[in-house]
Order: C-alpha cells, then sequence, then structure tokens
C-alpha cells in the first residue's frame, strides 16, 4: 500500500493529510513533513488521519517524534482517526500527548 502526505498552512495551524499505511518504509516521508511543520512556528499541528488505513510502531515513533519536535504549547490534533488507529494510540498511552477530534478544527 502507498502512502502519502500533504502539508497546508492556515496561520499558525499546519494541516498534515496522512493517506494510506504509516509504516517502518514511510515513516521517513512522515517525519519530512513534521521537520517541515515545526520550522514554520506552528501553534497547532493537525493530523488528518481520515484517509490513515494503518498505523505501526514505526507510526507510532512518528507520532512521538512530531510531539518531541514541536514546542511544549503546540497541541496536536488527530483527525478522524479509525477506531483500529486510535485503540492503538490509546494502548501506548500517547492519548495524553494528543487530542482527538471529528473535524479540522478552524
Amino acid at each position: 500500500m502507498s502512502f502519502t502526505t500533504s502539508l497546508t498552512r492556515s496561520g499558525s495551524t499546519v494541516i498534515i493529510k496522512l493517506d494510506g499505511e504509516l509504516d517502518a518504509s514511510t515513516a521517513g516521508d512522515f517525519r519530512k513533513q513534521i521537520d517541515i511543520a515545526a520550522e514554520t512556528g506552528v501553534e497547532r499541528l493537525v493530523l488528518d488521519m481520515a484517509k490513515l488505513t494503518y498505523l505501526s510502531s514505526a507510526g507510532l515513533r512518528g507520532l512521538v517524534f512530531a510531539r518531541q519536535k514541536m514546542e511544549d504549547s503546540v497541541s496536536i490534533v488527530l483527525v478522524q482517526a479509525s477506531d483500529e488507529v486510535e485503540r492503538t494510540i490509546r494502548m501506548v498511552g500517547f492519548h495524553h500527548s494528543v487530542v482527538f477530534a471529528d473535524q479540522v478544527p478552524e
């Protein structure tokens, strides 16, 4: 399965759309987008997961990387994570570091 990302900026919010499987073979692409987002003075990082079909342990490490790259004041919002992806995030306790949402916040 392929994996693509796209990054857009709206004011101080960066939105990264994730499409496909975030695993060991694709985590590097995700980390590159996080690096770009971290350079822009972001206040909120939104990860649109509506089309994310799979999150491996390498994908989880990518989320941890995102939390570490962002300032402590930056909120990370996970939008439309599937039940399976959300369950994986909660199982490892990372849900304490992010906010789940049904839609991209304005």
